[in-house]
């Protein structure tokens, strides 16, 4: 079969080097235009983009989907089947052009987690198990009828990142199936169900980082988890008067009774810091504060005191 395959970000990477190691036939690689990046405002590549010019593959990176010039090229590619990781909502026109449709790769077990940032909000809410579904695209995101899906547990020492590197790997095996189980005529597509209980998957923007210490201790270690490396939960402390923000990475649980003000830093200026929120206290074990590396609490207490905003 002749294959478009559409990514973006690390995620995207894998299922590509999988498809290209099992012998399939990528014509055109299509991801997000280049963009300046960091302090210096250098152009920086996608990492799909880096990973298709090391491999030699055509790349195509329109600034609009539905560009004249962009849907002639894909027409004149002649595809079978487009696949499609971490990319942009498409419009009909793109994902109804191959005969065998678009197929698409995401980050959770649908119709659990539909939306934009399925890691981060399964680790969140405190989840045993979560995984990857392939689907057929439609025009409501991801609610396209489901080909395959594979699960994994959710470790309580996992966090949004390491869940990340592990739906990527099965996710690279899981495309390939699909992509196979495809080219034999072998899927059996099945209509998404709504469930009672189901949980979106929204964008998470800066604000919805902020630490709410009225919440319990396992419902903030679950939130710094599923925010951890990134975005980062943060909150703010005075810093010689003025506010600074600290990223948190990894915390602590503890339950105890107590009667101070939620949010009131405790730290005995040496290893120990920890914050009172309503049913005990959020030890913070990793953390960053503005401008410097990540550390550890005992790192950060030689050289700093804390005063909570």
């Amino acid at each position: 079969m002749r294959i478009i395959y559409m990514g973006t970000p690390d995620f995207s990477v894998q299922p590509l080097e999988t498809l290209l190691d099992n012998g399939c036939e990528i014509v055109a690689v299509v991801t997000m235009p280049d963009k300046p990046a960091g302090r210096g405002h250098k152009i920086q590549f996608s990492p799909v983009k880096q990973f298709a010019l090391k491999k030699n593959l055509k790349i195509l990176q329109p600034e609009k989907l539905k560009d004249e010039f962009f849907l002639a090229e894909l027409l004149a590619l002649n595809a079978d089947l487009q696949v499609v990781v971490a990319f942009r909502m498409l419009p009909e026109v793109v994902w109804n052009m191959p005969p065998l449709g678009t197929i698409n790769l995401h980050a959770s077990l649908l119709p659990q987690y539909r939306g934009a940032a399925p890691i981060n909000w399964a680790v969140i809410n405190g989840e045993k198990q979560t995984g990857v579904t392939t689907f057929l695209l439609r025009h409501e995101i991801d609610t396209g009828n489901i080909l395959f899906q594979q699960s994994i547990d959710i470790q309580p020492t996992d966090n949004a990142g390491t869940i990340h590197d592990k739906l990527m790997q099965i996710g690279s095996e899981l495309v390939l199936k699909t992509v196979k189980a495809i080219e034999k005529g072998e899927i059996q597509p099945i209509p998404q169900q709504i469930l009672e209980t189901q949980k979106p998957a929204p964008k998470i923007f800066k604000d919805d980082c902020r630490l709410d210490f009225s919440k319990s201790a396992a419902e903030l270690h679950n939130f710094v988890r599923g925010l951890s490396p990134y975005p980062a939960a943060f909150f703010e402390f005075l810093k010689n008067g003025e506010p600074t923000t600290i990223k948190v990475f990894e915390t602590l649980p503890e339950i105890y009774e107590h009667n101070f003000e939620l949010g009131k830093i405790l730290t005995d200026g040496k290893k120990e810091l920890k914050i009172t929120v309503s049913d005990g206290f959020l030890h913070i074990k990793t953390l960053q504060i503005s401008g410097k590396k990540q550390m550890s609490a005992e790192d950060f207490l030689r050289g700093n005191s804390l005063e909570h905003r």
